[in-house]
């Protein structure tokens, strides 16, 4: 079907190439990818399935002109990646064959080929080892800040300027923790007997990865799954966090609604009395975006098919005190799911 994009992820999925001005374009027999002359050179290097590399500086009216000489029944776009002013010049000149479908370029990578899912394995293999080379290396540091450990996470994580990260890590010590999204204080420093909960991932050719992990520092510092904490109310929480994570892993099967999914996470989290410390959905999709389909959340209806993957991520935070996630990739194979 003929649609367009501006999304790089959408851009690259289609024609194995992105840059941040440009529309990916596909007619019913040819694909046209049009940026301007910052980019022509290397898009002509670099798209596949022959796509042609159209240059101009009006990239909608290049765009307009050419689905007017070949115009198509339906011409699709996802509604989230389009400004109202582009709409609007748009549904001006080819008014009833824009077909808004949101979601419509996530849908079509929703699924992932073998060749895509061992990219994602690669990506996350590096993410674990690279928290693994972090952990080493923080005893040797003097009572480090949030902010410092951050930038030095960034070290191992792009393995010196190789891989760009897939977000900023969330690096929370204590209380910060409780904030599921916490931005790195100065002022807070690293103790003997705090927690420490890392958030992370790299991209490996384009492909995210992303893995949470919470730990005591003693002195030491390792990020294995079991962990024992000096505090009986942190330890129960963080009993319970990995008790629903480790079931939900267990039990998800294909056929099941993100919905369901979730479900089986916050039951545990709820039967244990923190239910209103877990505000987020229990996982997201993950790609070539760190937020891809399918939503693993109260409200997602999608049904979960083999080859999706995603992340299973419950939580409990109390705030002014400590929070706890502990997550990890699944790949649905055989109808359940494999962690990677």
């Amino acid at each position: 079907m003929a649609h367009f994009t501006t999304n790089e992820s959408a851009q690259y999925f289609a024609c194995g190439y992105s840059c941040d001005h440009a529309i990916f374009l596909q007619l019913e027999d040819r694909a046209f990818f049009i940026t301007d002359s910052r980019y022509t050179l290397e898009a002509r290097a670099q798209v596949q399935g022959g796509v042609e590399v159209v240059e101009g500086s009006d990239l909608w009216a290049h765009m307009i002109d050419l689905v007017q000489k070949t115009p198509p029944n339906k011409l699709y776009f996802d509604p989230a990646q389009i400004t109202l002013q582009n709409y609007q010049r748009l549904e001006a000149r080819l008014g009833e064959k824009l077909v808004g479908e949101l979601d419509y370029h996530r849908k079509q990578r929703v699924v992932k080929t073998p060749e895509q899912i061992a990219l994602l394995k690669q990506s996350q293999h590096l993410n674990v080892q690279a928290l693994k080379e972090f952990a080493s290396c923080v005893p040797d540091l003097q009572e480090p800040s949030e902010a410092f450990l951050q930038f030095k996470v960034k070290e191992f994580l792009t393995h010196q300027g190789v891989y760009d990260l897939s977000f900023e890590p969330i690096v929370a010590i204590n209380a910060n923790a409780a904030k599921p999204h916490a931005l790195p204080d100065s002022q807070t420093h690293l103790k003997k007997g705090d927690l420490l909960l890392m958030d992370m991932g790299l991209k490996y050719q384009r492909y995210c990865s992303d893995r949470t992990r919470c730990a005591l520092f003693s002195g030491e510092l390792g990020f294995d799954r079991p962990q024992h904490f000096g505090d009986p109310e942190l330890q129960k929480i963080y009993d319970i966090v990995r008790q629903a994570q480790e079931s939900t892993i267990e039990q998800l099967r294909a056929g099941m609604t993100g919905q369901q999914i979730d479900a089986i996470a916050r039951g545990v989290i709820e039967k244990s009395g923190y239910g209103r410390f877990f505000g987020h959905g229990t996982g997201h999709g993950i790609g070539l975006d760190i937020h891809e389909l399918p939503f693993i959340s109260p409200r997602s209806q999608m049904v979960i098919e083999e080859g999706m993957v995603f992340s299973i991520e419950p939580g409990i935070y109390i705030p002014g005190k400590y929070g706890i996630r502990i997550e990890d990739l699944v790949v649905v194979q055989d109808s359940r799911a494999q962690i990677i």
